[in-house]
């Protein structure tokens, strides 16, 4: 295959749509919440196991890292559920056209930026 377009890999100079950004955020959350649902399960199975458990765990939740962790988890949590709504939405044929989907993109972000902005407010 002797193409001669010219090739650009250099991701910094490559102007993408916000709606190819809002579904890479989609993914990337998508794998954030993959991951971070191991160390959850780890502090609510520590915490339904004893009393002690539950005391340990709520100690450990007062560190103001482990408060940062669980913020950007139910961040990834409350992007991923905007993105999925939105992506649900489109799936019945609303908001597919370009601008629609430039609008909704833009909404997403919106949306989980206040949402993130609540559950900071919510932990700290």
């Amino acid at each position: 295959m002797n193409s001669q377009r010219p090739v650009n890999l250099d991701l910094r100079t490559i102007k993408l749509p916000i709606t190819a950004y809002s579904s890479i955020l989609h993914r990337i959350s998508g794998a954030i919440l993959f991951f971070g649902l191991i160390v959850l399960m780890y502090g609510l199975d520590k915490s339904l196991t004893s009393e002690q458990g539950f005391a340990e765990v709520k100690q450990i939740m007062t560190n103001p890292l482990v408060k940062f962790v669980v913020w950007g988890l139910l961040s990834a949590l409350l992007y991923h559920l905007v993105a999925g709504i939105r992506h649900l939405i489109m799936d019945l044929g609303i908001g597919g056209e370009l601008e629609a989907a430039k609008l909704g993109a833009k909404a997403v972000l919106v949306i989980s930026a206040v949402l993130t902005l609540i559950v900071g407010v919510w932990i700290w």
